[in-house]
């Protein structure tokens, strides 16, 4: 029987080529999405059309908690049980000192922190009786702050802190890991110059971006692994060392 895993955030960018990574080697997908209707359902039809009842999509906005509370009820009722979580959603603005109030902080804390503390706290019991993994996308700025964007760093921040705390309390049978990413992607909605771009690059030790794949490797890497859990791996071709 395949294994079955939830990625938040799955139906484009880092979550998709997760998906896809997992489903090449045999998982059964759950892929949850908030808005992007078109581009999920793509991606669950083209996964099945191949392997018959090998991914489900699933609307959720993580900024509900009755629908957070929901997403776990239909997640487990998918599959009848669930190997992996991955929670890869996440809300991404500036928030400068001026605009600090409680419509950005609900807005970044919820996708960032909040909901991935209820879903690993809804789903332990079912990915405990696999023996499964946990792993939450962070961010490598947690390390060295990024300005203008202290209510996204401090969530942030705290998922790193989870990833810790939860692989204390949910071993031995659960993993629990993260994975910062550095340089992959654009900001949703932003497309950077080719200037933007070599000026990133050159505070890259690797000198060179990443891509969506480097990440996605990382968590079949963390899934694979027998040996590792609280862990936060940093996936940036060396700027954190800088």
């Amino acid at each position: 029987m395949s294994k079955a895993v939830l990625i938040t955030g799955g139906a484009k960018r880092i979550g998709k080529s997760i998906a896809e990574v997992l489903w090449t080697k045999g998982w059964n997908i759950i892929l949850h999405y908030r808005s992007s209707s078109k581009d999920a359902m793509s991606l669950v039809n083209n996964f099945n059309s191949k392997r018959a009842d090998s991914a489900f999509a699933i609307k959720a906005d993580l900024d509900d908690p009755k629908e957070v509370e929901k997403l776990v009820a239909d997640t487990l009722k998918c599959y009848g049980s669930l190997d992996a979580l991955i929670n890869n959603a996440s809300t991404f603005f500036p928030t400068p000192i001026s605009e600090i109030n409680d419509k950005n902080w609900e807005a970044l804390i919820n996708s960032n922190l909040k909901a991935p503390i209820f879903l690993i706290a809804g789903l332990a019991d079912a990915i405990d009786k696999n023996k499964g993994n946990i792993i939450n996308i962070t961010d490598i700025n947690v390390e060295r702050g990024l300005a203008n964007h202290s209510i996204y760093i401090a969530a942030k921040a705290g998922l790193d802190a989870i990833t810790k705390v939860f692989a204390r309390d949910l071993s031995p049978n659960i993993k629990v890991n993260a994975i910062a990413p550095g340089a992959i992607l654009e900001p949703p909605g932003v497309s950077w110059t080719k200037e933007q771009k070599q000026k990133i690059i050159k505070k890259v030790p690797l000198k060179k971006m990443g891509d969506e794949t480097d990440i996605s490797n990382a968590v079949l890497f963390l899934i694979e692994s027998d040996y590792v859990t609280g862990q936060i791996i940093n996936v940036d071709g060396g700027k954190s060392i800088i």
